[in-house]
């Protein structure tokens, strides 16, 4: 009998789910480290991050039409390349680095929640982890209404951030800059800085991995991927825009917690609202990242024998139980005991090298079959391969202390 998950998405969801996994927790941390990389020219290097990202998330966008399954870069590049060990070495890789990753976020989660509110840092990442593992499994849509909820809630934050931010005096650079004597550009440091904001956008793929949960995928996908990038990428320039009117450049950089300094420019009020949304956006990104994977195992239980316990789906909800049990452990497990802050920088350069093998496989597709429910043009994934490259060659560049 062939096992089969619920087809419950549609678009709105979806797009909501994307979004949330990009945005996550990231976005409260990420901006003072792209500050201290280009300045006051800081949104610049988002809106390049974003056109870096933008082919891979187009070539992800036709494939999940031309091959709508669970685990999809496995399968894309199983269909497009022939190549059925580097298909699952690549499943089982994404399966890690979700896995890496979900601890990571947990881990800062619960930084920020013990801020708050005063329990043992073991219990806090069990009790919430075990809390995300239920909802998990339980069924697709309410999960994902519940991420849309905590995505919601982590975007009105952004919002009352860049609300704040164009309330607040501007600083002497903006000023300068309106004015057109404000500082060089300099394009070396704001490419630099591009780079690192591309992490900001991992996230686009996981969405593929929901395919087979999806309604009319040959539609769904496309408008999903493409509209949680630009969803994202608008949303990113805002946030940095306010930040670098309103606060310093190099207090930006210095602050572990950037958006607050912004809040505080703007209100001179006290943030600790905003430690509640991180936590709130953690959550999210665990959750999301917990779903990826499990997805990804059970489609690689139906392409690889030695993996086929993972292919199945519960009666009544739907979901890969067992699949899911396993990567909620894994990470919980991860969180408490891994060194995962440097384990999350090898996953970035694993997602880079998919983004780099998964064009590879279009292209090839494109020669074999050129016609799908949902076509890019051909130099799309040229341009998705050079740009996860350099992407993938500055990350390793930057891990090794070579830039």
């Amino acid at each position: 009998m062939a096992e089969k998950l619920k087809r419950n998405l549609g678009p709105w969801l979806l797009t909501a789910y994307g979004v949330g996994v990009m945005v996550g927790a990231g976005i409260y941390v990420l901006v003072g480290a792209v500050v201290a990389e280009a300045g006051i020219y800081a949104p610049v290097a988002f809106l390049f991050a974003g056109l870096i990202a933008a082919p891979s998330a187009m070539s992800y966008a036709e494939l999940s039409t031309r091959i709508p399954e669970a685990a999809g870069e496995s399968a894309y590049i199983d269909k497009g390349l022939g190549l059925h060990w580097l298909a699952v070495l690549v499943g089982l890789l994404i399966v890690l680095a979700g896995t890496v990753s979900a601890a990571a976020v947990l881990r800062g989660g619960v930084g920020y929640l013990l801020a708050v509110v005063d329990v043992p840092q073991i219990w806090a990442i069990i009790g919430l982890g075990v809390s995300l593992l239920l909802v998990a499994m339980v069924g697709v849509l309410g999960s994902l209404l519940l991420a849309a909820l905590f995505t919601f809630i982590e975007v009105g934050g952004l919002f009352l951030v860049v609300w704040a931010g164009f309330l607040a005096p501007p600083v002497e650079a903006w000023t300068a800059v309106a004015a057109g004597t404000g500082p060089e550009f300099v394009f070396v440091g704001v490419a630099g800085a591009a780079a690192l904001a591309f992490f900001a956008f991992i996230g686009f793929e996981d969405i593929v991995n929901m395919a087979e949960e999806v309604k009319r995928p040959e539609r769904t996908m496309p408008r999903a991927i493409l509209w949680s990038l630009a969803i994202t990428t608008a949303l990113y320039i805002a946030v940095t825009l306010a930040a670098v009117r309103a606060v310093p450049a190099d207090v930006l950089a210095a602050s572990s917690r950037p958006l607050v300094a912004v809040w505080e420019a703007g209100r001179g009020e006290n943030a600790a609202f905003l430690s509640i949304i991180a936590v709130i956006a953690a959550l999210n990104g665990v959750l999301a990242q917990m779903i990826m994977a499990s997805r990804v195992l059970f489609g690689l239980g139906r392409r690889e024998a030695k993996l086929a316990v993972f292919y199945h789906s519960h009666p009544r909800f739907g979901t890969p139980v067992l699949a899911t049990v396993l990567i909620g452990a894994a990470v919980i497990f991860s969180a408490i005991l891994l060194p995962v802050s440097a384990l999350a920088e090898g996953a970035s350069i694993v997602l880079l090298s998919v983004f780099c093998i998964v064009n590879i496989a279009l292209i090839a597709l494109k020669r074999k079959e050129p016609d799908a429910p949902f076509k890019v043009p051909v130099f799309v994934p040229w341009f998705g391969l050079l740009a996860a490259f350099a992407a993938l060659v500055a990350s390793i560049g930057g891990l090794i202390g070579v830039f």
